[in-house]
Order: C-alpha cells, then structure tokens, then sequence
C-alpha cells in the first residue's frame, strides 16, 4: 500500500510534465506545418555531398 502512495504522485507528476512540454511545443508552433514537412520529404536536393 506504501508503494502505491509513493508511486502515484510520480506517476502524475511526470504524466503533468509530458503535458506541459506537449502545451510548450504548441505554443512554440511545432505543430504549425504539418504539410510542409510532409511535402518536404519529397524534395530531391542536387547538392552533392
């Protein structure tokens, strides 16, 4: 039971923190062009390497 009281809390701390960097990364616009980075994939560059 000790184990369950200990281990909650963690649990929604980290579960609180994953949301805060999901809520950061929307605001930043991570997520603001999501066509473009598909489309991009199939750009062929000339550029040797």
């Amino acid at each position: 039971m000790t184990s369950i009281a200990f281990l909650l809390p963690i649990a929604l701390g980290m579960g609180l923190c994953g949301l805060a960097a999901f809520f950061w990364a929307l605001k930043r616009g991570q997520f603001s062009d999501l066509d473009g980075a598909a489309a991009r994939i199939l750009i062929e560059e000339d550029e040797e390497r």
